[in-house]
């Protein structure tokens, strides 16, 4: 089937690629938007107003950093006039007192803030920068402003061993939600995966601890925790499916069904060029791979068609060279063998050390850090 979908629920507008860190499993291009090809507030301005009347319900900020625009208080105030439920996703370098007052009054519902470990050294060495204490004080600002608190915590073979002090640290900063989110290997963190991807079982050790820590905080903090694709038998759909729940704009106003969809050779949809109802309904982008009639076999004949959806049109075209084909991530996949082998070279040799209270100095040489930009 190939209905198209009433609206999207949400809107990512991604205002900058513009960053203070450069982490090495960050999904960011590989060629980032300058600064003087953004957006204008003016713009934006239009595509929230487009986006409300395509039925979105909630607006999300992010970036790159998005704090790093000046207009970031403006545009949450516009949203918030719209009736949108507003979330700045930040990694909250440059989140001062002053900012989040003013951001506050603009009406921003919900902050999500990156962190990279429980510690100082591992987590200025995975961010690129000494963040770690400013993250900690901005996590703490968030409570005592009142906004829900989110952490995110991407996790991979770097610090996926110390998830248990992870939560610790979540728990004493008093988060309303942490996600746990294995990382996915898209963009920087494919051409990172050898160094990124865990073993088996420090996975294994991880959902363990998990499930004691989801458990312990019950009715405190939502624990959420996403498992690497590689060690799945089968996908998951893409963003709840292509183009059926979500849409991205970017900075230069390209719109996506997914953070990845720019790699995809297809047309672009650019908000500059058309509005948004025409892109999310009618644009060669977002109908590609929206529904089922699109797909090959084994997709088309198999019974979870409805289900996976044929999974991440991204994953295939990045693994294999094909944006049609089936994700290699599914066991029925004929390519299943290029993520067997990623997965077996991941458990070839003993990986970290066991979970330790003392801070960890992890070597990455094999980690090639995302280039980022803050003044341009």
């Amino acid at each position: 089937m190939t209905d198209t979908p009433d609206g999207p629920l949400g809107l990512l507008a991604e205002l900058t690629h513009a960053c203070p860190l450069s982490c090495a499993y960050c999904s960011n291009p590989l060629e980032l938007t300058k600064r003087s090809a953004e957006l204008t507030t003016d713009d934006w301005r239009r595509v929230l107003d487009e986006a409300a009347d395509l039925g979105v319900l909630q607006s999300h900020f992010s970036g790159g950093e998005p704090l790093l625009r000046r207009d970031i208080v403006e545009l949450v105030a516009h949203a918030s006039g719209l009736g949108l439920y507003t979330n700045l996703v930040t990694s909250a370098i440059g989140l001062s007192r002053p900012r989040a007052e003013a951001l506050r009054d603009a009406g921003l519902d919900h902050v999500q803030v990156s962190i990279q470990a429980d510690e100082p050294v591992l987590s200025d060495q995975l961010a690129g920068i000494s963040s770690f204490d400013k993250k900690m004080a901005a996590a703490r600002l968030v409570k005592e402003l009142g906004w829900p608190l989110t952490l995110n915590v991407v996790l991979h073979r770097q610090n996926i061993d110390r998830i248990g002090a992870i939560l610790e640290r979540v728990e004493e900063l008093e988060a309303d939600r942490v996600e746990l989110a294995n990382t996915q290997y898209y963009g920087w963190a494919l051409r990172n995966r050898e160094a990124l991807l865990p073993s088996r079982e420090q996975l294994e050790r991880a959902e363990q601890v998990t499930r004691e820590a989801r458990e312990r905080l019950r009715g405190r903090t939502d624990v959420i925790y996403v498992i690497p694709d590689y060690y799945s038998r089968y996908p998951k759909p893409c963003m709840g499916g292509w183009g059926s729940r979500q849409l991205v704009v970017g900075p230069e106003g390209n719109a996506w069904p997914c953070l990845s969809a720019h790699e995809l050779p297809l047309p672009r949809a650019n908000v500059n060029e058309h509005d948004l109802g025409w892109i999310w309904r009618s644009s060669p982008l977002f109908t590609a791979f929206r529904g089922t009639d699109w797909m090959p076999d084994p997709c088309r004949s198999c019974e979870r068609r409805e289900v996976d959806l044929g999974g991440c049109r991204c994953q295939a075209f990045q693994l294999t060279g094909d944006m049609t084909r089936t994700d290699p991530v599914c066991v029925l996949s004929p390519d299943r063998g290029i993520i067997d082998a990623a997965v077996e070279a991941a458990n070839s040799d003993e990986g970290p050390a066991a979970p330790t209270r003392e801070p960890v100095l992890v070597p990455v040489p094999a980690l090639v850090s995302r280039p980022h930009r803050a003044d341009e």
